[in-house]
């Protein structure tokens, strides 16, 4: 066993038992309930007078635990409305659940003020954000992706989970991965990873940054806290509530291909 799978299973090994109880198969990310939320499906319809929507990306095991505390967390002063976005994240692989996603990205920005959405993504559901808006012209729609304990350059986790095409994209150097590291000149949009130097589930924690000279992106440790605990952080909703404030203001008038900071 490798160095990196030898600390993934030590960090396993701490985790609460309740969660420890799923097996090794499970906690790949943490990788292993099927994606809870809505049937895959349309958006719901928008007010015609709403905010920049905020649609926010499942995980593959957070259920109701980590999204929906998150998103009243994060509702009010004027930001929203909030979409849970119903990918199957159990589908065949990311670049479908990518496509997926922006089936519902563009018609809530239809529905929205201007033309921009923002996506906040959790573990797996930062990654098909990511690869929504750099591989396939999400970032004409998408100004801001806010990326939470996602593996960006694979887990040591991944290479002890079940071979299902989806958990083996999450390995370091898989094909998709290696995708995502070609040069991406013309991506617009902004993003801003938190990763915490304590996730069981993103092995070795610097895997949890975004490290691409063409994409412009700020990374945000968090010490200290774990996979399910960083998107609940104090400080952490503080900082997206300050982000969201933030492009109310700048993307509300201004589509986000328009060269607006």
């Amino acid at each position: 066993m490798g160095v990196e799978a030898s600390r993934a299973v030590v960090r396993l090994a701490r985790l609460p038992l309740d969660i420890a109880a799923e097996g090794v198969g499970q906690l790949t990310g943490l990788l292993g309930r099927a994606l809870h939320g809505r049937p895959a499906g349309p958006a719901d319809p928008l007010p015609p007078d709403s905010g920049i929507p905020v649609l926010l990306v499942h995980g593959l095991a957070d259920g109701a635990s980590v999204v929906p505390p998150l998103e009243r967390e994060l509702r009010g002063d004027g930001v929203g409305p909030f979409i849970q976005v119903a990918c199957n994240a159990f589908g065949p692989d990311i670049r479908t659940a990518a496509r997926s996603l922006g089936d519902q990205v563009e018609p809530a920005c239809a529905h929205g003020t201007g033309r921009a959405a923002i996506v906040i993504g959790y573990s797996l559901g930062g990654l098909i954000a990511r690869y929504y808006v750099q591989r396939l012209g999400g970032d004409a729609y998408v100004p801001l992706v806010i990326t939470l304990a996602t593996p960006h350059g694979g887990t040591a986790t991944a290479l002890l989970a079940p071979a299902h095409p989806l958990l083996r994209q999450l390995r370091p150097g898989s094909e998709l991965l290696t995708e995502l590291a070609e040069p991406a000149p013309g991506c617009h949009t902004r993003f801003v990873a938190f990763y915490s130097d304590l996730d069981e589930a993103v092995i070795p924690a610097a895997r949890g940054r975004i490290d691409h000279p063409d994409l412009k992106a700020r990374n945000v440790l968090v010490p200290g806290v774990g996979h399910l605990t960083l998107p609940l952080h104090r400080p952490v909703i503080a900082e997206i509530r300050a982000l969201l404030a933030a492009a109310q203001v700048t993307f509300a008038v201004c589509p986000p291909d328009s060269g607006s900071p």
